[in-house]
């Protein structure tokens, strides 16, 4: 048993534990942290239940990419047991018109060619262009996902396609909110970290310069003093 309080953290797609080596190195003194698996599901409202299940009634919650979109389902799902909310790299929008062709190329091309194959063609475009040649960075990110399969590739694209518009449920947010994204992310770009930031009542917007979609493995220290301050922030607001 501990009397420290609980920080809960969601991976994104086909990430694990790796993602938030830094985070865990940082803060696990003096948060109880707990890195939930979102692999095995095939809906983001079956994730955000495990996260329940497995979750104290009250903890902070931090979601990176998918883990994002997740940690919002579970804040639909039981906002009253969240203390504080941080949503990294995140998306709320719907699907988008083209969306499901792409993802559905991606699921074929890891079933052919294996997860690794997929790995080394997704993996360079969310990182920032000088991050791209760090090669251990890379390997770790490949590695990470070849810890997974194309079925639970599949499963999780699966449930980003069958996902909510998660736009409507951000003005009812009113625990402290960090909102953090690479200014040259690609995949949830900077521009829409504000926008969400705007949606959120008394939010906090990060944008970590020289950084894209992987924030907390690009710029580790950066994003861990800006989740440091949101770990720290009091009242019903951020």
């Amino acid at each position: 048993m501990t009397d420290r309080p609980v920080l809960v953290l969601l991976p994104g797609l086909l990430c694990d534990e790796t993602v938030w080596q830094a985070q865990i190195a940082a803060f696990g003194s003096e948060w109880q942290i707990q890195v939930v698996d979102l692999r095995g599901y095939n809906s983001f409202d079956a994730m955000a239940e495990a996260v329940l299940e497995q979750a104290p009634p009250r903890f902070a919650l931090a979601g990176h990419s998918m883990g994002g979109r997740v940690a919002l389902e579970v804040f639909r799902q039981a906002p009253d047991r969240i203390d504080r909310l941080a949503l990294l790299s995140a998306g709320v929008h719907p699907v988008l018109e083209g969306e499901a062709e792409k993802r559905q190329q991606l699921i074929a091309l890891a079933w052919r060619d294996g997860i690794e194959a997929l790995a080394r063609q997704w993996i360079p475009p969310t990182l920032h262009p000088d991050k791209r040649h760090d090669q251990a960075l890379v390997e770790q990110m490949i590695a990470m996902w070849c810890r997974s399969t194309p079925e639970i590739h599949e499963s999780q694209i699966r449930a980003a396609l069958t996902r909510r518009d998660a736009r409507p449920l951000l003005a009812s947010i009113r625990c402290p909110t960090l909102v953090l994204g690479g200014i040259d992310d690609s995949w949830a770009s900077a521009a829409s970290q504000q926008d969400i930031a705007a949606a959120i009542p008394g939010s906090r917007l990060a944008l970590i310069p020289e950084c894209g979609h992987m924030v907390t493995m690009e710029q580790p220290e950066a994003v861990n003093a800006h989740l440091r301050d949101w770990l720290a922030a009091t009242g019903d607001r951020a």
